[in-house]
């Protein structure tokens, strides 16, 4: 995923808003990445890689660039949104 791509889907929130905000708020928790323009707070797909994210920085002070390039992201999140709904009419 490179720095300019959607981490964020429901609310186009980029990486790299959500690294600069890691870099400079530096929040206690990863819940509170929430404050970067809602991330995280819809479908909730985001919510593992805003973890990952926060849990290198935390450990580095750098975040790596490990999470999956933008077409396997939208196909996996697409994935996710279809088991939900799936679930929901089960």
């Amino acid at each position: 995923m490179q720095s300019d791509d959607e981490l964020c889907l429901c609310f186009h929130i980029t990486k790299r808003k959500v690294t600069n905000y890691i870099r400079v708020e530096k929040p206690r928790r990863a819940s509170q990445i929430s404050e970067c323009f809602g991330a995280g707070t819809g479908c909730g797909w985001c919510r593992p890689f805003l973890q990952r994210l926060f849990e290198q920085a935390d450990e580095t002070g750098e975040i790596s660039h490990e999470l999956p390039d933008r077409e396997e992201y939208s196909l996996m999140r697409k994935k996710y949104i279809d088991e939900k709904k799936e679930q929901r009419n089960s």
